[in-house]
């Protein structure tokens, strides 16, 4: 996983952003559906993304619960034999989220729009557990791989169509090539055999929806026993991406017309990746409140965190509410809030339940942001993040999770900036048998931020 986010990272420097003017731009992405549709390509590609990893799995790496049978499949197909697996947090929150995108991209890649590939995605899952292990078929794979395989899915089909929907030629094409069928495997594939591999975009292919990217490099400490981060332990390295790709303000009943991405890598006990974060409009209205011109955007959200201190993971639904409006002088202030059910989350449970150390259960999560300018120099963002959760499966009777971001930035020069940050995560967990869990986490960020691109103000998750 760390070489794929190495990967986004080069896939952003390589394709590039270029700067546009102040006014919201009104071309997008290209039209969302070729005039055909190729369901034996696509069923073929979906198959060879079920095929390969099983194959991998069973002759190469030889695991255990590959080895099927008539027995094992005809006990997966009875309802009843579904159950919540024990698999570790990152195969379970990040490996089978990342296989879905794959199944997805397999009919998105083919000219299928955007919901028919989210029920690829379900399909692939659902015969993935049932016809290539012999454990029992796991609901929380099958949410992971569909839901979170199409949240991922159509964030890479978006990313990769920026590298290869150009007019580039030469030795940088074939770099667009690669590092597209990197990032979206289905959809090299796909080019690889319609003979699409290295030519041009047509004009009326071209994806000219604005981007900017935000890169941030510096030193970061978490307090794991609830210390205070300004005085004690140690700085390590960590780097960031950020990356906006069109306006909730434009484009609003198109599905991913705006994302929003954040990885962010570092040194760590736990984990290389620490953040994989994925936010896609769905569709979405404006609104005329209180004299202010705001629009309502319903999104799914991915969500993934794991550092020394905390790891949480969660897909969601949620309903956001933005609003911008400028004050006096150089001030303006842009806002968020959100609101919405969680599908299923994955909380930290130190009680061990069976072995695992996280209880599955869906919840609802809320959210509230403000971002204040003073000019082009100077920024403050305050993020709050809460949520609840009820178990389904593991030891607590539910948790209560929240968590508080306060970054201030200086522009240097141009696009180079000074960002500190300083925040939270905590956590109360309620048991049936085990005492209750009230634990908070902080953590103290500082880095230097190089962001380019269309930039509309205030537009920061």
């Amino acid at each position: 996983m760390m070489g794929k986010c190495a990967l986004l990272l080069a896939f952003l420097v390589t394709a590039g952003c270029k700067d546009v003017a102040a006014q919201q731009p009104t071309r997008h992405y290209p039209p969302d559906t070729p005039a055909t549709r190729h369901f034996g390509r696509a069923a073929s590609t979906l198959g060879l993304g079920e095929a390969g990893p099983y194959l991998f799995d069973r002759y190469w790496l030889q695991r255990d619960y590959t080895r099927i049978s008539f027995q094992t499949i005809g006990d997966n197909l009875k309802p009843s034999s579904w159950a919540w697996d024990n698999d570790p947090f990152q195969t379970n929150e990040i490996g089978h989220p990342y296989h879905g995108s794959i199944l997805f991209n397999a009919f998105r890649s083919n000219g299928f729009q955007f919901w028919p590939s989210a029920a690829a995605a379900f399909a692939g899952s659902y015969l993935w557990e049932s016809f290539a292990e012999n454990q029992a078929p796991a609901p929380n794979d099958f949410i992971n791989t569909g839901f979170g395989g199409m949240v991922l899915g159509e964030m890479t089909h978006r990313m990769s169509g920026k590298l290869v929907n150009n007019r580039s030629r030469g030795f940088m094409r074939q770099v667009n090539e690669v590092l597209a069928m990197l990032i979206n495997p289905s959809e090299g594939l796909t080019r690889l055999t319609t003979g699409k591999w290295g030519r041009p975009a047509a004009p009326d292919e071209m994806d000219a929806t604005p981007m900017s990217i935000d890169l941030e490099g510096g030193m970061r400490k978490y307090s794991p026993d609830h210390s205070n981060p300004f005085s004690d332990g140690s700085f390590r390295f960590y780097g960031r991406l950020h990356l906006l790709y069109g306006s909730p303000y434009n484009d609003l009943r198109t599905p991913f017309s705006n994302l929003h991405l954040t990885v962010e890598v570092g040194q760590d006990d736990s984990s290389r990746v620490n953040i994989v974060s994925v936010y896609g409009s769905l569709t979405g209205l404006r609104l005329h409140l209180f004299g202010l011109e705001q629009v309502a955007v319903l999104s799914a959200n991915y969500d993934y965190i794991n550092n020394e201190a905390f790891f949480y993971s969660a897909q969601s639904v949620q309903m956001n509410l933005y609003s911008g409006f400028r004050l006096a002088g150089p001030f303006s202030v842009n806002m968020q809030l959100a609101a919405g059910p969680v599908i299923l989350a994955a909380v930290p449970d130190g009680y061990l339940f069976e072995g695992r150390n996280y209880d599955y259960g869906p919840g609802l999560a809320f959210h509230a942001s403000a971002s204040i300018f003073i000019g082009s120099r100077f920024h403050y963002y305050f993020t709050y993040r809460g949520g609840w959760m009820s178990t389904v499966n593991g030891n607590s009777d539910g948790y209560f999770l929240h968590a508080i971001t306060n970054e201030a930035g200086f522009r240097l020069v141009d696009n180079l900036s000074l960002v500190v940050e300083y925040g939270y995560f905590g956590l109360h967990g309620a048991y049936r048998h085990y005492n209750t869990v009230d634990r908070t986490y902080p953590y103290l960020r500082s880095a230097i931020r190089w962001g380019f691109g269309f930039r509309e103000p205030g537009a920061r998750r």
